[in-house]
């Protein structure tokens, strides 16, 4: 970012030269030049419209990601209600809750994509767009295979008490028992 200021700064100075010894509109130039350097100056290197890198392998940068999380989770609730799948499927549910809190939080901070990221807690804002994309390839294959009609209302869940999960969450509640009695319970 330095070098990127450090360049302005000579352009800048090499056309209010030129101007200058033209003669022609050097006051204007100035202006223009002070007004480029302070919309730089509101723009910090790695937040927001100053991230330069994702960190993610073969994700770029996208400062429009509030924008498209917005339109691509409204598509989402635009199929979803648009399709025969009943209001009270589990998937139907899930995704209209999901893409509603989604918009609401990239409406609300739609300048703070820093923010979006900390409410959405599923990634940046360049995955949140992926996930919305994602999404509607799983949406429409649902719908396709009209899959909601596949899953049973009263599933029976069985566990077996001898598997290591199971005897595991048992020891973990017996060391949370011991700790809340401050010591050991019987």
């Amino acid at each position: 970012m330095a070098s990127s200021r450090f360049a302005i700064a000579l352009i800048g100075r090499h056309l209010k030269t030129k101007a200058t010894s033209s003669g022609s509109n050097a006051s204007l130039l100035s202006l223009s030049s002070r007004t480029t350097m302070r919309s730089l100056a509101t723009i910090i290197p790695g937040i927001g419209k100053g991230k330069t890198s994702t960190g993610l392998v073969g994700i770029p940068v996208d400062h429009d990601a509030p924008q498209k999380i917005i339109d691509k989770n409204q598509a989402l609730l635009d199929r979803i209600r648009s399709s025969d799948m009943p209001p009270d499927a589990g998937y139907y549910e899930m995704i209209e809750a999901m893409a509603n809190y989604r918009i609401k939080i990239a409406t609300q901070y739609f300048d703070d994509p820093e923010k979006i990221e900390e409410e959405c807690r599923c990634g940046q804002v360049e995955e949140l767009v992926m996930q919305a994309d994602d999404e509607m390839t799983l949406l429409n294959f649902y719908l396709e295979k009209r899959i909601w009609e596949l899953i049973e209302d009263n599933v029976p869940i069985y566990i077996d008490p001898e598997h290591p999960s199971v005897k595991a969450t048992e020891y973990l509640r017996k060391m949370e028992g011991e700790g809340a009695a401050g010591g050991k319970t019987e």
